[in-house]
């Protein structure tokens, strides 16, 4: 069973009724409080808004996100901000007259950074402290009488006025006013511990520092008789169909109102047909109400849909999508007549879903099944994607989602310390059928559980899964990122087994088990009864999930690549679990980006003040020099060193997403569920994990990404792992000489294996011809006969073609000539001659010789582009940036086989690019180009 339902801030009101709702966007004025009265009030450009945007649009602060400004600005997180506007009086006349309702005005505030005190012609309504509620404020009773013309310049002003207090301060004010709890923070200081805010505004270790504040959602004006408070619609899919029958569902809609309306109208629509409609009415006689005005629920009796279409996941089926709509409906004053007073609607999906967690021979799985289809959840964690977040629009957001989607990417993890997402991402999300994963907003921190902070803790949850869960998209809410961590770092306490009590856990020195696992589950369960709730990221039944890893059970992070022991990423294959929720690699971004905010020419080289600057994660310095040392002959002029970390970015998520997804299995044997890399997106122009940067711009990680995400892919490696190097952290190695290893026994010692990977649905492939080569890297020749295969591809599925195949050489002639083994599979069938391929080079990569690769880039239209080479050639790249938009990038070119096509689009050209469209040309690199 699944439920949907919406709150107020959800739904999509109708104008022209009897609730009509008026934005408050423009004619506010900003400045600091408490400066002098001669000190001039900034004109805001519009609301949502925030302070630093609007220093920033005034000049009266540089960008925070260029050069080293973001230092430059630290000092506006200290003052107190003061937004003010007018407006007028609506005018206050009741719709029906006759009737004599009484009309209702509202001040609504959707989201308020953070710490806000809110006035009205000088009375305070409003004391906000939690930027992720939403306000209702009763307000008629304060507005000043309307002129004759309510709009005209008789109209009576009215002064709305909001004070914004640094969040830092009143953050340490908590702290100090909690002794009882040792507020321990990771990333920066312990102020974010008791606020709630988002949590990387204090900085993170891929963001700046950036304490704003304002109104960063709308604020409008509601005027109405009645309105409709809440929709609710509880479906159970019973039967999937599965094309032998059509789906069987039912379906139960409820709504609260206020006010008068005596009658509900609700319909809903597939595709512009209505497919169910059904009325119901005030039943005042059992249940007589306080007040005409007082808010009333309406619930429909269960019916079933008649041929219901299900939505489904990208690559999976439709994103069948429904159009709910409810009427609130009044007698005038002759019964035959009903007038309007209020309408919303809401976009919904029918699915089932659920979170198969069962005993298998690995351990517990732990995967996802949507509508009675098993899901490799393949994709990304998502942070916000703008420190400034009123900056996001719709349009953006749709661009973002859409990346994800032509990525072949099957999720996306909202992360907890940042926001939940404006209603714009998850429509894309629906539309373009991408699986949310929600963190509830709590990451890295042992949290507070004093009365005041649960209180709004529950708000805020409430509020937000109502807002939420409508959503056919949105497949399960996690209590957290990484906060159970903390238990094993500082010995806190806690006994999952032993104490099931919540009430000691709040008297323990981890208290926030009482939100993750009894407050957040116990609302999920009221707000949306039969969604699904985990409790952390990463959990395992209360396992380790920082020391002594269970890889067995739940989903884990893995950093033990990066952070932690800094292993080689060629072991990723060897280090997944039951579904990794992060992992990652650093990289920089393409050179533009680079010079977008690194600004001075004396400045733009690797490690230098600025590019260090640009990269907050702790010790990058010395690890991406670790592994680019261990891997690459370095190379240190900005545009070569940044391909560089490109390639090996793209290598390292590679090696995982191959691995893993080859660990999807066969029905009943899903070792891995799923693989979400650390991260998508920035949130600032910077050096980090993500695999598309700030300006939209892809690294060659992405593209990675997207070719083991292929419907059908392949994968290729050598299941031998021969370190040519030691590693210090491994503790094992300091019981020899440590310093004696062979560099060439992965030369001789060879064996591999060779798979394909299905997320079809349809029947196995029967007519799918894998072929391998063995390819020298000096000559380009074969060192050895292909092998070929006819095999049938089993749907949704791993299947293995060839498992620890040897293909040694004898030392002196390996040493000379090492190779690349090379898959390539053609399909045919329903997928219409599908192509892939997968390479496997031999580590580390500094060894081999570049030299002479023979590389050919032929524009054989405007938009199309041919790439090819007599030798292998590894980590070929295309410079990128902002406005152009490739079809592959970041990929290996063997010789022999059919040219690598890239499509090229364009956006239409910006002054900053004076080449027409006939010369326009990227560059391009390799590893090795002279």
């Amino acid at each position: 069973m699944f439920s949907a339902s919406a709150s107020a801030s959800a739904l999509r009101p109708s104008h022209g009724h009897g609730h009509i709702i008026r934005q408050l966007s423009s004619g506010w004025e900003l400045k600091e409080h408490g400066t002098d009265d001669h000190e001039p009030w900034l004109p805001v450009e519009h609301v949502p808004s925030e302070v630093h945007v609007e220093l920033m649009r005034h000049g009266k602060i540089p960008d925070p996100f260029v050069d080293l400004n973001e230092l430059a600005v630290r000092w506006v997180a200290d003052r107190t901000w003061h937004y003010r506007t007018h407006f007028a009086t609506p005018e206050l006349v009741p719709v029906h007259e006759e009737r004599g309702g009484a009309v209702e005005v509202d001040l609504v505030f959707e989201g308020l950074d953070t710490f806000a005190t809110v006035t009205l012609n000088g009375h305070a309504v409003l004391q906000s402290d939690n930027m992720f509620v939403e306000h209702r404020v009763s307000v008629g009773h304060l507005l000043l009488k309307p002129g004759p013309d309510s709009d005209g310049p008789g109209a009576a002003h009215n002064r709305l006025e909001i004070v914004f207090e640094p969040a830092q301060r009143r953050g340490l004010e908590l702290v100090e006013a909690h002794p009882e709890h040792d507020f321990i923070v990771h990333q920066t200081e312990v102020s974010r511990g008791p606020v709630r805010k988002v949590q990387s505004h204090w900085g993170w270790d891929w963001g700046p520092i950036l304490l704003t504040c304002g109104p960063w959602k709308p604020v409008r004006l509601e005027t109405y008789e009645s309105r409709i408070e809440d929709i609710k619609v509880d479906y159970r899919v019973l039967d999937v169909g599965h094309g032998r029958e059509p789906p069987v569902v039912d379906i139960g809609i409820s709504a609260r109102l206020v006010g008068p309306a005596t009658r509900v109208d609700v319909s809903l629509s597939f595709q512009g047909r209505q497919v169910l409609e059904f009325v119901g009415h005030r039943d005042c006689e059992s249940a007589p109400p306080a007040s005409e005005s007082a808010p009333w629920e309406f619930t429909s009796a269960r019916l079933e849909l008649e041929e219901p279409q299900l939505w489904w996941p990208r690559g999976y089926g439709a994103q069948n999508l429904y159009e709910l709509r409810v009427r609130s409906l009044s007698t005038t004053g002759s019964e035959s007549e009903l007038a309007v007073l209020a309408e919303e609607g809401l976009t919904i999906g029918l699915r089932k879903v659920e979170l198969v967690q069962e005993k298998d021979s690995h351990g517990q799985s732990f995967y996802f099944r949507v509508n009675e289809v098993d899901i490799f959840a393949g994709g990304s964690c998502w942070i916000p994607a703008d420190s400034l977040l009123s900056r996001m629009t719709p349009e953006r957001y749709r661009d973002w989602i859409a990346v994800l989607a032509e990525g072949n990417q099957t999720m996306v993890r909202v992360w907890g310390g940042g926001i939940y997402e404006s209603d714009a991402f998850y429509d894309a999300c629906d539309e373009l059928g991408v699986l949310v994963w929600q963190d509830f907003m709590f990451a890295c921190a042992s949290y507070p559980t004093y009365p005041a902070y649960l209180a709004s803790v529950e708000t805020e949850a409430r509020q937000n899964m109502g807002r939420l869960r409508h959503h056919p998209s949105l497949v399960v809410w996690c209590g957290n990122n990484e906060d159970y961590q903390l238990v094993e770092r500082y010995g806190l306490e806690y006994r999952f087994d032993d104490d099931k009590d919540p009430q000691s856990w709040l008297r323990s020195s981890f208290p926030a088990r009482y939100i993750y696992e009894h407050l957040l589950p116990a609302i999920a369960r009221d707000e949306s009864p039969g969604s699904i709730y985990h409790p952390g990221s990463p959990w395992g039944d209360g396992n380790s999930t920082t020391l002594q890893v269970d890889a067995t059970v739940g989903d884990i992070h893995q950093w033990d690549v990066w952070h932690g022991a800094m292993k080689p990423y060629q072991t990723l294959a060897g280090m997944g679990g039951r579904f990794v929720s992060e992992f990652g690699m650093e990289a920089y971004p393409h050179v533009e980006t680079i010079r977008r905010f690194a600004t001075r020419p004396d400045e733009q080289f690797p490690g230098s003040t600025t590019m260090d600057f640009h990269n907050k994660a702790v010790g990058h310095e010395r690890r991406l020099l670790a592994y680019l040392g261990d891997n690459f002959r370095l190379r240190h002029g900005l545009a070569a060193f940044a391909h560089l970390t490109q390639v090996m970015q793209a290598d390292a998520v590679s090696w995982a997403y191959k691995s893993w997804r080859r660990g999807w299995g066969t029905p009943g044997s899903r070792r891995c569920g799923g693989v979400l890399v650390w991260q998508l997106n920035d949130c600032w122009p910077a050096v980090s994990w993500a695999i598309v940067d700030y300006f939209m711009v892809k690294k060659p990680a992405y593209y990675a990404v997207k070719r083991a995400m292929a419907p059908i892919s392949v994968g290729v490696a050598r299941s031998k792992f021969h370190d040519w190097t030691t590693h210090p952290a491994d503790n094992k190695l300091w019981r020899r000489d440590t310093g004696h290893v062979d560099p060439t026994r992965a030369l001789t010692d060879i064996t591999f294996d060779v798979w394909a990977a299905s997320s079809s649905i349809m029947s196995s492939l029967s007519q799918a011809r894998l072929a391998v080569r063995f390819i020298s890297i000096k000559t380009g020749q074969d060192v050895r006969a292909p092998m070929e295969r006819r095999v049938a591809i089993q749907p949704n599925s791993c299947t293995e073609v060839f498992v620890d195949c040897q293909c040694g050489v004898d030392s002196a002639h390996s040493v000379a000539d090492p190779f690349v083994i090379h898959a390539s599979l053609e399909a045919g069938d329903e997928l219409s001659s599908i192509v892939v391929s997968d390479t496997s080079w031999p580590d580390p990569i500094k060894y081999l010789d570049f030299g002479d690769r023979g590389v050919r880039v032929q524009h054989i239209t405007e938009n199309l582009v041919e790439v090819s080479a007599t030798k292998p050639v590894k980590g070929f790249v295309f410079a990128e940036k902002q406005g152009v938009r490739l079809s592959d990038n970041g990929f290996d070119v063997m010789p022999g086989e059919k040219p690598r096509k890239v499509t090229i689009e364009r956006d239409i050209m910006d002054d900053s690019d004076s080449s027409s469209d006939s010369d326009f040309k990227l560059d391009w690199t390799f590893v090795g180009q002279n």
